[in-house]
């Protein structure tokens, strides 16, 4: 028996947890889970917002049935077409054939390329208005947040903000729904790894939607991921306009590739330099035993980035460059980097690190740090200098 959750006296969130999937899009770790948002509204005509991925759908037909019983659904309303929010489309038509579907005009093609459907599609531009009865919805693009269709829907009565992917989470719903029936600081580090692992290349974009809708009275924003926020919408658009312009908090990310310990070595005595200089701050990850998302999560949170690699078939140790190739991808900016290389019988490592470096335009903090075989006493004080140079560096931003 399902007990629907109100959003209002008419709008239910009718989304489902995922317990069991390990790895969201096959890549990035669900140690919490996660959750899949849809909404229904069940005014005069009845609206559903996104569906849920396919895995799912059983528990979420039952909770639709639920809230409109054998009403027929009249329109499905797809923000954001990826599969883990429009896997049901398809099994949502064949149960409401008469039902409208609703997108803009780089949504309907997916429709058809995805599902075979091509009757009974309704386009809308920006700002165009949905009548439903009692409530009304207007249609807000914005496109590459994450996926070119990607749009956002705003009822206009209850001023709810159906945002699709964007201030969405990993992380299931634990009993609470709302951020206000939670600790919701628990959900800051999930939101922050699902924003800079899923959205992050798309800084630009995100700073365009937030002016867009900076414009609306938004008194609940509802994702398509995690928790619907009632109480702390400051916070969260505080928290996208940091993350989308790249701005950070004192700290620095250490990560290294070490096969034997010595790469490790030179990561650890730059790490205590910098602590002693007073950075509170500082992470340590092995790039071999940590997924990436975290590390390009704290990346995205703290300032100062250092790596550190042996050279491997003189090329960065595989790991390290995955990592890297990664930081590429998303174009992150506005670092600084210091750099640790150590190699056997010919050394790259360190001139592959600082040329990535610099291709972001990032600062290269100091003088790149290589080491032939074993730590010894030159480059130990080469990697303590380093570190003493990288605390000054976020020291002067006080």
């Amino acid at each position: 028996m399902y007990q629907p959750v109100q959003l209002s006296e008419d709008i239910f969130y009718i989304g489902v947890n995922d317990r069991r999937t390990e790895l969201f899009e096959n890549m990035w770790p669900l140690p919490r889970g996660v959750a899949y948002n849809s909404y229904l509204i069940n005014d005069g005509k009845v609206a559903l917002l996104d569906t849920v991925e396919i895995g799912q759908v059983e528990k979420f037909l039952k909770k639709i049935h639920a809230v409109i019983g054998d009403k027929p659904v009249d329109y499905l309303v797809i923000n954001h077409m990826e599969p883990d929010h429009a896997g049901s489309v398809n099994i949502i038509r064949q149960l409401y054939p008469d039902m409208k579907i609703v997108g803009n005009k780089k949504t309907l093609p997916m429709v058809e390329g995805f599902f075979g459907i091509t009757e009974n599609l309704v386009e809308v531009k920006e700002g165009d208005e949905l009548d439903l009865g009692s409530h009304k919805l207007q249609f807000f693009l914005a496109p590459m947040v994450h996926w070119p269709e990607t749009m956002v829907t705003y009822e206009q009565t209850q001023k709810i903000l159906f945002s699709a992917d964007a201030f969405g989470s990993f992380g299931t719903l634990d009993g609470g729904v709302f951020d206000d029936e939670m600790d919701f600081s628990w959900f800051h580090d999930e939101m922050r790894r699902y924003y800079s692992n899923i959205v992050g290349k798309y800084g630009s974009p995100v700073q365009k939607a937030l002016e867009k809708l900076s414009a609306l009275d938004i008194k609940i924003i509802a994702a398509t991921h995690g928790p619907i926020i009632r109480s702390h919408i400051p916070e969260v658009l505080k928290m996208y306009d940091d993350w989308s312009s790249h701005k950070t908090q004192e700290g620095v990310v250490v990560a290294f590739a070490s096969m034997y310990g010595n790469t490790e070595e030179m990561a650890e005595v730059t790490a205590r330099a910098i602590a002693e200089q007073g950075i509170r701050d500082i992470r340590i990850y092995d790039v071999s035993k940590t997924h990436s998302s975290y590390i390009i999560s704290d990346i995205f949170k703290y300032k100062a980035l250092v790596l550190a690699s042996p050279t491997y078939s003189n090329e960065l140790h595989p790991n390290m460059e995955a990592l890297v190739n990664k930081l590429k991808h998303m174009a992150v900016k506005d670092h600084y980097l210091g750099v640790l290389g150590s190699f056997t019988w010919a050394g790259t490592a360190a001139k592959r690190l600082k040329e990535f470096g610099e291709e972001l335009k990032w600062e290269i903090i100091g003088t790149p740090v290589e080491e032939k075989h074993a730590l010894k006493k030159q480059k130990y004080d080469e990697c303590r200098d380093l570190g003493e140079a990288i605390a000054s560096r976020l020291k002067a931003d006080r």
